[in-house]
């Protein structure tokens, strides 16, 4: 197993160390994980494709729940929003 030290900056970003670098490029994306105050980064691209599809409907469900919380939402007939949902 390899450890090393990050630190946060003030944008939230945190620099992995290069000793912890080796197969990461710019641009890779990670999935983290929070866990009983453990974070696990695991890089996307070793995520099978269906979970990479199921966090990003996840992420949506989310936002739209927020948004309805919030009163942002919009009534649509039944034929509208079936027709919405089929262009995505």
């Amino acid at each position: 197993m390899e450890f090393a030290i990050a630190k946060v900056s003030t944008k939230g970003q945190i620099v992995i160390p290069n000793s912890l670098r080796t197969n990461i490029r710019t641009g890779d994306e990670f999935l983290i994980v929070k866990d009983d105050g453990r974070m696990i980064f695991k890089n996307i691209k070793d995520v099978a494709q269906g979970l990479k599809d199921d966090l990003i409907f996840a992420e949506r469900v989310e936002k739209a729940w927020q948004d309805y919380d919030n009163g942002k939402f919009e009534t649509k007939s039944k034929d509208d929003f079936l027709k919405e949902l089929r262009a995505c």
